[in-house]
């Protein structure tokens, strides 16, 4: 299945973790990084472990903090080899050796990794980052701290930035990385308005602080009744007559139409 929404949970608090993994998202990452003040990762990192010494009902990624930081080496002795454990989401990574150093520490049993990026050095990187390791499955970006990076003044100013990680992705064949967080958790008018935008950019899919965030960025990213049945006449055309062609209504055929028209379809069936 296509994921396309991430449920973040603070893993100082237990509780809403397991709100959290009740809530119907496709992947609950539980965050041991910025949502966890400094005096509160020890007990974060404890209480993670507790919960994922066993298989949870949806896939959970732990997001560690930095690599090749103390607290950063600490998450991964603790979670990386668990069973409750589907991936690791690595913060602020800025070159593929941190990618490699992860995958090489936890050799015992690999989970997927997740790459974010946040800095002007990682956008640059984008590329190397994203092709550094067969165990790395995906990238994207931490917006809120690649704004005050780059001291963009507007959300319009970090859009060259999301184009070049949803090139690298295709480029290194990863799938389409998932938008950044919304902060605003009440402004559901404007989540959908950005959704609508990173979907046109490339996106597939979106991180989430808050459970009514949800069905918002599945409504957005999940194709229309209109977008589906175009898929499917184009799928039956090509099937019928291979080779270029154009449908009644003008729409050309070939084989990037066709893909296109697969991955609406591949969405659809999600559900």
């Amino acid at each position: 299945m296509i994921p396309l929404t991430w449920l973040y949970a603070p893993g100082d608090r237990p509780h809403v973790v397991h709100k959290a993994l009740a809530c119907g998202a496709d992947v609950v990452v539980i965050d041991l990084e910025d949502a966890v003040a400094p005096d509160r990762k020890d007990y974060a990192r404890a209480a993670t472990a507790e919960l994922l010494t066993e298989p949870q009902p949806v896939p959970v990624h732990v997001r560690v903090n930095t690599v090749g930081t103390p607290c950063g080496a600490a998450d991964l002795t603790a979670v990386a080899a668990l069973p409750g454990v589907s991936g690791l989401r690595l913060p602020k990574v800025t070159s593929p050796r941190q990618i490699v150093h992860v995958a090489e520490s936890t050799a015992e049993r690999v989970p997927e990794l997740f790459a974010l990026l946040e800095t002007a050095p990682a956008i640059e990187h984008a590329f190397e980052i994203a092709r550094a390791h067969p165990s790395l499955r995906g990238i994207a970006l931490g917006e809120a701290d690649l704004r005050a990076d780059l001291g963009v003044r507007d959300d319009s100013g970090l859009d060259w930035s999301r184009s070049r990680v949803v090139v690298a992705a295709r480029a290194a064949d990863l799938p389409p990385p998932p938008q950044s967080v919304h902060p605003d958790t009440r402004d559901l008018d404007g989540l959908a308005a950005s959704c609508a935008h990173g979907r046109a950019l490339g996106f597939v899919g979106r991180a989430a602080i808050h459970p009514r965030q949800l069905p918002v960025i599945e409504r957005a990213y999940l194709p229309t009744a209109r977008e589906v049945e175009q898929a499917e006449t184009i799928i039956k055309a090509a099937t019928e007559s291979p080779g270029a062609q154009a449908l009644p209504d003008g729409t050309f055929i070939d084989a990037a139409v066709v893909a296109a028209a697969q991955r609406t379809l591949s969405l659809t069936r999600r559900h």
